[in-house]
């Protein structure tokens, strides 16, 4: 199984023009898979066989968004083995995320977030190049990865907006508000100039040295901020993201723009949120109906 593994990351990094970090993470799922069985032959597994191995992660204490992500790599695997003509049938088609399994993001507070923005120290280059990623991705959803590849020429000030290229190389426009133009913008001028020691870069957030920031250098400033903050929910690399949809969702937003903002291709992964809606018309209607 594992060269057909090879030729289906081939496919998403050539023909899908997936990101490396999409590639790695679909190969991950399923190396998980093939280990599971390692004693069949691919055409032999049928739908039962995964169903087994999505017990089986959940067996092993997987959360159910890591469960669901499995699932999709799986369904995708089969769907390009079948389009590949290896396969005839497939046995993932049927299969549909159990509703149990979707885990809904862990969503910070108003104040939670002002903490968190408030921790760098403005008086430092580093503080100051913090204190502006994440202004930009509390103003903006991005995600990390998109963040750390954002371009200098890809921001415009001016007019409030950045450019942004997604998954599948899609890009989008989302637009930035005053607060984080203020960040970046006093970052521009007072701490990337001493980052980058007359070096050049065509990233927007540089290290010490001059460098690209990372995704994992982004996620240990992150926990170590909101454990300045005090912030008692478990912390993610999106939990920004999270934030950023829930506080927009809650206070009005529908949810077709949070999708083209976010840059989800199908509104159907927007729909975890759809909780806030829920919970936002119920207020509605005792509010406004005759007989609440």
């Amino acid at each position: 199984m594992k060269a057909l593994i090879h030729d289906f990351s081939e496919y998403l990094r050539i023909e899908r023009r997936c990101s490396p970090h999409t590639v790695s993470g679909y190969c991950h799922d399923l190396g998980r898979f093939a280990n599971f069985a390692s004693d069949r032959k691919i055409g032999s597994l049928n739908t039962s066989d995964i169903r087994e191995f999505l017990i089986f992660l959940r067996e092993q204490g997987l959360s159910g968004a890591s469960i669901a992500r499995c699932l999709s790599s799986i369904k995708s695997f089969f769907k390009y083995l079948c389009l590949d003509k290896q396969l005839e049938n497939n046995p993932a088609e049927i299969l549909n995320t159990p509703k149990s399994y979707r885990n809904l993001p862990n969503v910070l507070s108003s104040q939670d977030i002002d903490n968190l923005l408030n921790c760098p120290d403005k008086k430092s280059f580093l503080g100051l190049r913090n204190k502006a990623m994440l202004e930009i991705l509390y103003a903006t959803g991005l995600r990390v990865s998109e963040l750390v590849n954002l371009k200098v020429s890809e921001l415009d000030l001016e007019v409030g907006c950045i450019r942004t290229m997604g998954k599948g190389s899609k890009e989008r426009i989302v637009p930035i508000g005053s607060m984080a133009k203020k960040a970046v913008n006093n970052y521009l001028l007072n701490s990337r100039p001493a980052l980058l020691k007359g070096q050049n870069a065509e990233e927007i957030f540089v290290t010490k040295r001059g460098g690209c920031m990372t995704r994992q250098g982004f996620w240990k400033l992150l926990k170590r901020y909101a454990i300045q903050s005090n912030i008692q929910a478990s912390v993610s690399p999106h939990i920004l993201r999270h934030a950023f949809a829930t506080h927009l969702l809650e206070r009005g937003a529908d949810l077709r723009s949070v999708q083209q903002m976010l840059g989800h291709s199908d509104i159907s992964t927007t729909q975890i949120y759809t909780h806030i809606l829920k919970g936002r018309l119920l207020k509605i209607h005792k509010q406004f109906h005759p007989r609440p």
